[in-house]
């Protein structure tokens, strides 16, 4: 025997599964009935505040140990401090916990058998946990946030998490573990002091000899001439995402035309509104955040300078493609982000404004649905052939060379 969290359940007949179709997601013909969340009740001992990269506070609740779901769990989050107030909750309190999806440990409530009549309020800190700068909450947010930025050392940790990751400056060997013990030895404290790091200083560190030192050093100097998209990605801009990134850096070309650009300019670029432009702006306008970016070019930092693009520019440009299957000489994220640069939509279902899917083996229902609606699809080897006939770079063999 062994546990499952529910069934699918599947009309039968394929004509019908076919008559019923597909939404974005998931099929018309197919239902997912989940059974009900094992519940369990515990006491609340104590509510913590976890500092993330944007300086979003996070109350976590620490419970009495407790047998779920399969697993022993001793932390939930409370997610916010609406969160807290909706529920009800007071310190020292019997709670009700499941597993949300039987993954993910949740307060439901507080026990029917609750008896604590002197249970503590849970109070909202007026400073951070980690700093002490002050804890602000912005209009029509919910969430609470440090004010400290990178002076921040929580805060310091994820953004040089976040700036060293792949979808930012990639670079190899600089994980968590690692950025961790840079800042508790106070050799980092901004995200340019790692351009400035010297081998004597990384070998003296956990799990880090001469030649894991070389090779770090090598991949932090590698990382100067990431393109402008990994940059702006890697600043860690709140609401600016991969995608985000690479549409700012069609348009303004380089580093300094993104740091001229008005909020004008910002709207003008696809999928960037109003709250997200505000942002960009608002990271512009504070002195620390344009301090940290001329440190980094100081450090060396030099993405290289491309055209800057106006959207009716692009080859592709209105056109919403799909990438389906398996890929031989790139993978699909490669292939995503070479359509984007073009200026195309990546979409991950068909329908009828589907201009062209690119399919390997194995692309499934999503190439029967394009063959259904009459689009235009195109094998990877066809879709190579077009990538020369528009002049661009074999995204594969870029890999390769880095």
């Amino acid at each position: 025997d062994y546990e499952i969290d529910g069934v699918v359940i599947k009309l039968n007949r394929f004509a019908q599964q076919e008559e019923l179709g597909l939404n974005a997601r998931t099929p018309r013909w197919a239902m997912a009935y989940k059974f009900p969340a094992e519940e369990v009740a515990t006491q609340l001992l104590d509510v913590e505040f976890q500092v993330g990269r944007t300086g979003a506070l996070t109350p976590v609740a620490r419970l009495e140990p407790v047998f779920v779901g399969g697993v022993t769990v001793s932390n939930a989050t409370l997610h916010n401090m609406d969160e807290v107030d909706r529920l009800g909750i007071r310190l020292g309190d019997k709670v009700i916990l499941r597993r949300a999806g039987d993954v993910i440990p949740k307060i439901v409530a507080v026990s029917p058998d609750n008896a604590n009549p002197e249970g503590r309020e849970i109070s909202a800190p007026g400073a951070c946990p980690v700093c002490g700068s002050p804890v602000v909450r912005e209009p029509g947010e919910v969430l609470l946030r440090c004010s400290g930025t990178l002076v921040c050392r929580a805060q310091l940790i994820q953004s040089l998490i976040h700036f060293a990751a792949r979808g930012g400056m990639d670079i190899e060997g600089l994980g968590s573990k690692l950025v961790e013990q840079l800042v508790e030895q106070n050799l980092v404290s901004t995200l340019a002091d790692l351009y400035h790091l010297e081998p004597q200083q990384l070998t003296g560190l956990e799990r880090m000899g001469p030649k894991s030192a070389s090779n770090l050093l090598a991949a932090i100097e590698a990382s100067k001439t990431r393109p402008l998209a990994r940059l702006l990605f890697a600043l860690g801009i709140r609401e600016v995402g991969e995608a985000t990134a690479l549409g700012l850096a069609r348009r303004f070309g380089s580093l300094q035309g993104f740091l001229n650009s008005t909020e004008a300019e910002l709207l003008e670029i696809p999928d960037i509104g109003p709250i997200v432009a505000r942002r960009i702006v608002e990271f512009l306008a504070q002195d620390a955040n344009r301090n940290s970016i001329q440190a980094l070019m100081d450090a060396g930092l030099a993405p290289p300078v491309q055209e800057a693009q106006r959207r009716e520019q692009l080859l592709l440009e209105g056109q919403t493609w799909v990438v389906t299957g398996s890929l031989e000489h790139m993978d699909r994220k490669q292939a995503t982000a070479v359509l984007r640069e073009l200026g195309a939509k990546v979409a991950g279902s068909v329908s009828a404004r589907t201009t062209c899917v690119v399919a390997g083996p194995g692309a499934g229902s999503k190439l029967s649905k394009a063959e259904e609606l009459g689009i235009d699809v195109i094998d990877e080897q066809r879709f190579l052939d077009l990538l020369v006939e528009w002049g661009v770079p074999d995204p594969s063999a870029a890999q390769a060379d880095e």
